[in-house]
């Protein structure tokens, strides 16, 4: 389950994408998460993925 603050979300997707996924699909594939409601939910709070960096900015 992901967290449901935003902030401590972006901080652990994050993180996962970091140390364990090379991709957001990846990551979301691995975690069962609908990519666009995490999409949705952190571009609420003005951050949005780089492909390049393979981390929200």
């Amino acid at each position: 389950m992901l967290p449901q603050d935003p902030i401590i979300l972006l901080s652990y997707v994050n993180t996962k994408l970091r140390d364990d996924y090379p991709s957001l699909d990846e990551l979301c594939s691995a975690l069962d998460v609908d990519r666009d409601e995490l999409l949705r939910r952190l571009e609420g709070v003005n951050y949005s993925y780089s492909p390049e960096r393979n981390q929200f900015i």
